[in-house]
């Protein structure tokens, strides 16, 4: 199956630039970076900041993420390419940095609530879409 932004809480998650769009802690919102551990309950993102680099934990629950993925695995039909829920907040074109990879023009951002990734990708598939296992 295709990562697109319709099927992306039903992907394995390690490898995507990510960023907590909210959270019941304060401190985590705006935290970005790429996730390097998928659990059931919790995400781990390396943040690099000034050259250094760190693994946060993030509770799925009570977190909304967003993923930025890019139009090579986003559907050209649907639009990809989406705004960034948190454009507003985002440097200019020109000014862009590379803290979350990818982006750019390219780059369908993909906003999920965390209470729907609270199982593994596997157990996500079974019980949601139109997976033939069922």
């Amino acid at each position: 199956m295709a990562l697109t932004p319709e099927t992306l809480p039903r992907h394995e998650l390690n490898g995507l630039p990510v960023r907590v769009v909210e959270s019941d802690d304060a401190s985590r919102v705006g935290l970005e970076g790429r996730v390097v551990i998928e659990t059931t309950n919790t995400l781990s993102v390396e943040v690099r900041e000034d050259g250094e680099s760190r693994v946060v934990m993030v509770p799925k629950s009570g977190s909304t993420f967003e993923f930025a993925i890019t139009d090579d695995a986003a559907d050209f039909a649907k639009e990809s390419g989406t705004m960034s829920k948190l454009a507003d907040t985002q440097p200019a074109a020109t000014e862009q940095s590379d803290a979350v990879d990818g982006a750019g023009e390219d780059v369908a951002y993909v906003t999920v609530d965390g209470s729907r990734l609270l199982s593994r990708p596997a157990r996500r598939t079974e019980t949601n879409g139109d997976s033939p296992w069922q």
